[in-house]
């Protein structure tokens, strides 16, 4: 009868229960956890006005982030410096939470001085790993909002011979803390031979100049379908890809591409593009490495300087810090107690309100039940 239970609460158990602890189903009780508590990720993308970031990012994750964009005019781009825009959303697919974090840099690439459009990028970097830094010092632990760049899917003009100098200096600046995925854009604009060579010139460039890209991890799986899908991701790299968010009728078939006089490019076609690599790259097979990689590496590589800098600085500047820190802890106790206070306040009115109306419902049920007691004695 125990054997009958056990088996019911903790699945099939192996034939020969006596050895049996049951440390095996702790798979599944990690997956119960995470599904409660939901993920998060944070894609950045970055390249030149034109190339369809947006639109790939819509194509993505089927969804339409930017529907409220202005797009700027020449005039506007020609001076416009970088900027930094967020945008969230929650997506749930079989009962999994995901809350993603698209983080867009207009203006990127679009000035006629290009030199110093990385720095507002790599110190927004900087500011997510300060913040996960000061909140995993606080005092509040469990409630830490995972902001980190997990990875960067950095666009490559398909126009050019290679990448261009402000490519190598921004993916030289960035390559030591964020996961960079090079991606050509727009290649429905190039021939096959034309993408590969593009590709190959992209790949040597990326060595001669001793960038570090987004690294595929060494596949121990039994599956043979999963290491051959592997092999062919990273023989994909950088990923020519497509966007459209448009459907097009081919052979009676809804297929999402777009339409020129010549013919039809679907960007779900792998003979067209690489965007179906990428998204199982980024979704389906690697979503979690890209954030162990950002937590185990970029982010200790991080916090490593700044307990080397915290030890080698004055007594006098700690305690600077630990006041601040200190400061803004307070700051955010007492936001949590006055949202506490609103949130207690609106549960009373609402109560107050529940009980208004069921006193008028009664009222009513009682005069209905009066004026027909009056009709029957007329």
């Amino acid at each position: 009868m125990e054997t009958d239970e056990m088996s019911d609460t903790l699945g099939p158990l192996p034939s020969s229960t006596t050895n049996y602890v049951g440390f095996a189903t702790l798979p599944d009780q990690v997956h119960r956890k995470s599904v409660k508590k939901g993920f998060e990720f944070t894609l950045m993308v970055v390249g030149e006005s034109g190339l369809g970031k947006s639109t790939l990012v819509n194509s993505l994750f089927l969804t339409d982030l930017y529907c409220d964009r202005a797009v700027p005019n020449a005039e506007e781009r020609i001076s416009k410096t970088v900027g930094i825009e967020r945008s969230s959303i929650d997506i749930v697919e079989c009962g999994v939470k995901l809350r993603l974090t698209v983080v867009d840099t207009p203006g990127f690439g679009d000035s006629l001085n290009g030199e110093d459009s990385w720095k507002a990028i790599v110190k927004y970097v900087d500011d997510q790993f300060n913040q996960y830094y000061r909140d995993e010092s606080g005092l509040n632990r469990k409630n830490i909002i995972d902001n980190r760049v997990h990875c960067c899917l950095y666009f490559i003009s398909p126009y050019g011979h290679g990448l261009r100098p402000i490519d190598v200096k921004f993916m030289k600046e960035l390559h030591n803390k964020v996961n960079i995925v090079p991606v050509i854009a727009k290649a429905d604009c190039l021939t096959k031979s034309e993408v590969k060579n593009l590709k190959s010139k992209v790949i040597d460039e990326i060595e001669e100049n001793n960038i570090s890209i987004y690294q595929f991890p060494d596949c121990e799986s039994e599956d043979e379908e999963f290491k051959q899908q592997n092999i062919e991701l990273k023989e994909s790299i950088p990923f020519a890809v497509i966007g459209s968010n448009t459907t097009i009728d081919v052979n009676g078939k809804k297929v999402r591409g777009r339409l020129y006089p010549w013919g039809i490019t679907e960007v779900e076609n792998p003979a067209h593009c690489d965007f179906v690599m990428l998204r199982n790259m980024l979704i389906r097979t690697h979503m979690q490495d890209l954030k162990e990689v950002t937590g185990d590496v970029h982010y200790e590589n991080y916090r490593s300087q700044c307990i080397q800098t915290d030890k080698s600085a004055p007594m006098s500047k700690r305690t600077g810090r630990m006041k601040r820190e200190s400061v803004i802890l307070e700051e955010n106790n007492e936001k949590d107690r006055m949202l506490l206070e609103k949130e207690a306040e609106l549960q009373k009115m609402q109560e107050m309100l529940k009980k208004m109306q069921e006193q008028m419902a009664q009222q009513n049920q009682n005069q209905n039940a009066s004026t027909t007691s009056q009709g029957n004695l007329i």
